[in-house]
C-alpha cells in the first residue's frame, strides 16, 4: 500500500489518465444520458441555449420508426449465428494449433493477421470475392457478367453463379456473406485468448488421460472444455457485445446503402440507426437509441453470466 503522507504523489501521478477518462469517457456518458432524456435535442438548439423538455419523447421516437425492428432484428440475428459459430470454429483451431510444434509461431501470426487489419478494407476485399457486376460493351452493346472469386470457384465445380451482395440479391444471400465476413473477422482473438489458455493447461492432465486410454474425443470434452471454461465464457460475452455493435462490417461491404444498391438499408443495425440520428442532427434520438442498446447488452450479458456460473470451472 502507499503511504498516506506520498498518497499525493500517486494522485500526482494519476492525474494525467483520470482527466482524461473524465473528459472523454466520463462526461460523454453523462451527456448521453442528459440528451436522451431532453425531447427532440439537437446540437444548434443546444448551442443557441434552447430549452428542451424532459420527457421520455426521444425513446417513443426510437421505438415507432418504422424501420426499428428491422435494425434491431438484424443486429439479432448476427450475434445469434455469429458467436458460436466463431467461438466453436476458434477452439477447434485453438486445440489444432497447440497440438502443431513445426511453424506453430508463423501460423498463429497468419491467423492474427486479421485482427491488426483494418476491417473497412477486409470488408472491401469480401465484397470484390462475392460481387457479381454486369458490364456492357461492344457495338451490339452485350452484357456480360464478370465474377468474383466465389462464383468463379461455383461455377468451376458445374454450378450457377450466385448473386450474393449486389442488386436483385435476397437478404439470405447478403446474410450468409456478413456471417462469413464477421466469423472470419472474430476468430483471431477468441483463437488468441483460447490458445493461451490451452498453453497454460497442466500437461498431466492429459497424460493421465493417455494412461488410462481415453479417446480424443472425451479427453476434448472432459478436459479440454472444462479447463477452458472461464475463456470461452469470456470470449462468448465479449462476442456478444461485439456483435450487438456491428456497423463497420456491413459498411465494409455494401457501404452506406447498408445493402444492395438502391435499396433502403435493409441490413441497417442499431449502430448504424444511431449513426443515421446524428447525421441527421437528431443527436437526442442518438442517445435514447444508445441507451437502448445499453439496456439490451447488459440484459444479455447478465443472462450468459448466470447460465455460465453452473457451466464455468475456475
Amino acid at each position: 500500500m502507499v503511504d498516506s503522507k506520498k498518497s499525493w504523489k500517486a494522485w500526482l501521478y494519476l492525474s494525467p489518465a483520470i482527466v482524461l477518462l473524465l473528459i472523454f469517457t466520463v462526461w460523454p456518458i453523462f451527456n448521453t444520458i442528459r440528451m436522451a432524456f431532453l425531447e427532440n435535442y439537437n446540437f444548434y438548439g443546444g448551442m443557441n441555449g434552447v430549452t428542451f423538455k424532459f420527457g421520455l419523447g426521444n425513446f417513443m421516437q426510437v421505438v415507432t420508426y418504422k424501420n426499428f425492428v428491422t435494425c434491431l432484428t438484424n443486429t439479432l440475428l448476427l450475434c445469434v449465428l455469429t458467436v458460436p459459430i466463431s467461438t466453436l470454429l476458434a477452439l477447434v483451431i485453438a486445440v489444432c494449433l497447440n497440438a502443431i510444434k513445426p511453424f506453430q509461431r508463423l501460423l498463429q501470426t497468419i491467423f492474427f493477421l486479421p485482427y491488426v487489419t483494418n476491417s473497412i478494407a477486409i470488408g472491401m476485399v469480401f465484397a470484390a470475392m462475392f460481387n457479381m457486376i454486369g458490364t456492357a460493351y461492344g457495338t451490339q452493346n452485350e452484357l456480360i457478367v464478370t465474377s468474383g472469386i466465389i462464383n468463379n470457384v461455383i461455377e468451376f465445380f458445374g454450378g450457377d453463379r450466385i448473386n450474393w451482395i449486389n442488386t436483385g440479391s435476397t437478404k439470405l444471400a447478403n446474410m450468409i456473406v456478413l456471417v462469413i465476413y464477421i466469423v472470419w473477422n472474430a476468430l483471431p482473438f477468441k483463437i488468441l485468448v483460447l490458445l493461451g489458455g490451452l498453453q497454460s493447461v497442466n500437461k498431466q492432465y492429459y497424460e493421465a488421460a493417455k494412461v488410462d486410454g481415453t479417446s480424443r474425443l472425451r479427453t476434448f470434452t472432459r478436459i479440454t472444455v472444462p479447463l477452458l471454461s472461464p475463456m470461452i465464457t469470456y470470449v462468448v460475452i465479449t462476442g456478444f457485445i461485439g456483435g450487438f455493435k456491428e456497423y463497420s462490417s456491413i459498411v465494409g461491404v455494401f457501404g452506406d446503402d447498408m445493402g444492395p444498391t438502391g435499396t433502403n438499408k435493409p441490413l441497417n443495425t442499431m449502430v448504424g440507426y444511431i449513426y443515421d440520428s446524428l447525421r441527421n442532427n437528431l443527436p437526442g434520438r442518438a442517445s435514447a437509441a444508445a441507451l437502448i442498446l445499453f439496456a439490451i447488452i447488459f440484459v444479455v450479458t447478465m443472462l450468459n453470466l448466470y447460465i455460465s456460473k453452473k457451466n464455468t470451472h475456475y
